[in-house]
This record gives C-alpha cells, sequence and structure tokens, in this order.
C-alpha cells in the first residue's frame, strides 16, 4: 500500500511539474472588473504566472470543500457525542447497579470455582489406584 501511495505521489507530482511549465506565461488577476478600482484608489491587480493562479484556485476550492462540509457534519458529530455520552452514563449505572444488586454466592458454584488445589479434600471422591 505504501510502494502505491508513492507511486501516485509521485505521479502526481509529475502532472503537476508539467502543468506548471506548460502555463508559465503571466497573467493579470485583477480583483474588481475594469475602471471599478479606480474608484476604491487603486489598481487592485497583481501580475502572476498562470499556473500559480491555477494551483491557487484549486487550493481555495479544496479548503472552501472541506470547509462546507465539516460544518454539514456538525450535527452528526453533536448527536454522536451526545450518544457517546449516554453510552458512558448507563454503562456506569449497569455496573452499579451489578455491584449493588449481586446475587448471593451459591457454596457449590464457589467451591467448584476455585482451582482444585484448593478445593477441600473431604469433597474429592478416591479413586482406586490403576494396575
Amino acid at each position: 500500500m505504501r510502494f502505491i501511495r508513492l507511486i501516485f505521489v509521485v505521479l502526481l507530482a509529475l502532472v503537476l511539474v508539467a502543468v506548471a511549465l506548460a502555463n508559465r506565461q503571466v497573467v493579470t488577476l485583477s480583483a474588481f472588473p475594469a475602471n471599478f478600482g479606480q474608484f476604491l484608489g487603486g489598481t487592485w491587480s497583481v501580475g502572476l504566472p498562470l499556473f500559480l493562479v491555477i494551483f491557487v484556485a484549486f487550493a481555495l476550492g479544496m479548503l472552501a470543500g472541506l470547509l462546507w462540509e465539516w460544518m454539514r457534519e456538525s450535527k452528526i458529530r453533536r448527536t454522536s457525542r451526545a450518544r457517546n455520552a449516554k453510552v458512558v452514563r448507563l454503562e456506569n449505572e449497569v455496573g452499579q447497579l451489578r455491584e449493588s444488586h449481586a446475587a448471593p454466592r451459591d457454596d457449590v458454584l464457589a467451591i467448584l470455582e476455585q482451582p482444585e488445589a484448593k478445593r477441600p479434600a473431604h469433597g474429592r471422591a478416591q479413586l482406586p489406584a490403576a494396575r
């Protein structure tokens, strides 16, 4: 699996380098439409290589998608935390009930649960020795 991941990363790096080399032209990136930036006092534009614009746009899109998904799943996480807290509370309650309502121990079961070396000798049947 590690080898497959390494191959994928290398191929992705090769594709990104190829895209960067093919799109080295400088493009002007403007924040506002033409002549609108003059009203705000400045040009509000910058010259960047096209591959950088593509990569930054991709990264911002991924970040926006991750943020959107995280916000969408907040209800699921909140429900999961509440259910986990309820499970812990119920497990503690069951443990307390088991301790407080423990059934009286049966003497025969207590003897059977002991290791054989600790059992009383008078309770063992003596078998005749094989010849």
